[in-house]
């Protein structure tokens, strides 16, 4: 299993994804599932996946491969017009990988499956957010819908729900995801540290600060105690259920 959130705020874009595979209890692996581009000051895009790792996998390498064929009909990612041009690049190789898989091995379909978050900004655009399904359609966030999550979301939305704010801060944004992300890991022994980040800062147009976050991180352990403590203490402060009188 997976999660990976693009959160799209005033100051730019913030991504944060798991590392995380597993074939079984006893098959455990740490891959990584967010992947970056840039043409300093002219690009920089960011891609992150869930589903069949043999799927990403693919639609990754044959991304970077078609970014450096000299005279290629189509463009590549890193020649793209508009971001929406590398969302419908990307959409069509996603299709085409799970096509060719499909066609060469099992007739299930949904074993090839994959989503992608793809974000980032071009040139004189607007920085800009979309989901791609398996089909290779998309849609785009807007502060209306301003995040993407995939994988294993159910846990971890609802904090990002109610404390999302547009305007918030890049260190704020991240403790958001941080909370988000160990509500999930608490709840789903498949989502696991180590956690990669990206923070893109709007009209930079080169990738911005990229790390990892390791087990062991003194600042995830505070904020996962911190949370944990906070929520107790909000419970305890609500009022008791009082049973209606006889």
């Amino acid at each position: 299993m997976t999660y990976c959130v693009g959160l799209m705020l005033e100051k730019g874009l913030v991504f944060m994804s798991d590392t995380r595979t597993n074939s079984g209890v006893d098959n455990i692996s740490t891959f990584r599932k967010m992947f970056t581009w840039e043409v300093p000051g002219e690009r920089s895009i960011t891609l992150m996946t869930a589903g069949n790792l043999a799927t990403t996998q693919a639609v990754v390498s044959l991304l970077e491969e078609r970014s450096k064929e000299p005279g290629a009909r189509n463009p590549g990612i890193l020649e793209a017009a508009s971001m929406f041009q590398v969302a419908s690049l990307v959409g069509g190789v996603l299709k085409e990988v799970i096509a060719t898989h499909a066609m060469a091995g099992q007739q299930a379909d949904s074993t090839f499956n994959a989503t992608m978050i793809l974000g980032g900004q071009i040139g004189e655009g607007e920085p800009r957010l979309f989901l791609i399904y398996p089909e290779g359609n998309f849609i785009e966030a807007s502060f209306d819908t301003p995040f993407f999550q995939i994988g294993e979301t159910k846990y971890g939305r609802p904090i990002l729900i109610r404390a999302y704010d547009p305007a918030m801060g890049f260190e704020e944004a991240i403790k958001l995801l941080t909370v988000s992300f160990d509500s999930t890991i608490k709840a789903n022994l498949s989502v696991s540290l180590p956690l990669d980040v990206h923070v893109y800062k709007a009209g930079s147009l080169r990738n911005g600060r990229l790390f990892r976050i390791q087990q062991d991180d003194p600042y995830f352990e505070t904020i996962s105690n911190g949370w944990g403590v906070a929520l107790r203490e909000a419970f305890c402060q609500l009022p008791d259920f009082e049973f209606p009188s006889d």
